[in-house]
């Protein structure tokens, strides 16, 4: 009986051991991706999509070199493929350039390659504990869906090679963007039910009357942060340049339409007609997330 009573008492502290030790993991993963990231997490409906504050005091702005994040939300296998001569590649080369163009920020110009991980803008549906939108019923919540945007902690590694970067420059502060892909909630909008996805800052794509609203588009991005002298975000957000919608059938089905090179190669020619220039879609969301994230409002294109 004694045996057995320690046999048992042996295997339930083996358990709860396993189960403490599980929960210190997880615990310290969120804390090395969350804690003193700089930037609290927000929930939003709508756009603009930013958080934090723009530091009062002038500093010198830089920029890095805009890079494609693939896999930032699903599997890399979903996203469409990056590098030299890809589609993404070259909205990339043109991005860089247009960046350097805009003469808000100089490229922050460093000796030898990062290590580490750099700070992470995450901008998406708010999601289960099985990493799943959140769809809820849009009928009795109608301002639903809320949209998360957070940002991570960059390891030390990298934070101490932007630091010594920035210090060598003079000192300042620095522009982190990124291109993704991410989950979006559609919205149906009027009582003809016609429905849209809400993009960013003064934009919204129009999609077809038969999309499901209770499954997410997906939508290529771009979100940055403004970085201070010590390396943490100090303000994050996000704009939306092109969404794919799922249709009614196949959402059902669990199916959705994923961004493609072709997809890539259209959002390169397409214009923003709604504003005076007429700029490409990309330009116009470029621009807009520089301006948010550095906090001049009249450089926002309208």
């Amino acid at each position: 009986m004694q045996r057995r009573f320690l046999n048992e008492y042996r295997s339930t502290s083996l358990v709860l051991g396993l189960l403490l030790a599980a929960l210190a993991l997880l615990a310290a993963g969120c804390a090395g991706s969350t804690v003193a990231s700089g930037v609290g997490d927000r929930m939003l409906e709508r756009p603009p999509y930013y958080a934090g504050r723009v530091p009062a005091e002038e500093a010198a702005l830089y920029h890095l070199p805009i890079q494609y994040q693939r896999g930032a939300t699903d599997a890399p296998t979903f996203d469409p493929p990056g590098g030299d001569g890809t589609p993404i590649g070259e909205l990339l080369a043109d991005m860089n350039v247009f960046l350097d163009s805009l003469d808000i920020s100089q490229p922050l110009l460093h000796a030898g390659a990062p290590s580490g991980s750099p700070p992470d803008v995450q901008f998406r549906c708010e999601t289960s504990t099985r990493m799943e939108c959140e769809s809820g019923d849009p009928t009795e919540t109608p301002d639903r869906p809320t949209m998360h945007l957070s940002v991570t902690r960059g390891s030390p590694e990298w934070s101490a090679w932007l630091v010594e970067g920035q210090a060598a420059a003079g000192g300042g502060r620095t522009l982190l963007i990124t291109i993704e892909l991410a989950d979006y909630w559609p919205r149906q909008r009027g009582l003809l039910g016609h429905k849209e996805v809400e993009l960013g800052t003064g934009y919204s794509a129009q999609l077809p009357w038969l999309t499901a609203t209770d499954a997410p588009v997906r939508v290529l991005q771009l979100t940055g942060a403004l970085l201070d002298a010590d390396g943490r975000a100090v303000r994050i957000g996000a704009e939306g340049m092109l969404a794919r919608r799922t249709n009614l059938l196949a959402g059902a089905l669990g199916a959705r339409r994923l961004v493609t090179d072709e997809d890539i190669q259209e959002l390169r020619k397409t214009r923003r007609e709604d504003l005076v220039s007429q700029p490409p879609v990309w330009q116009a969301a470029l621009q807009n997330l520089v301006a948010g994230l550095i906090g001049q409002p009249q450089l926002v294109l309208r």
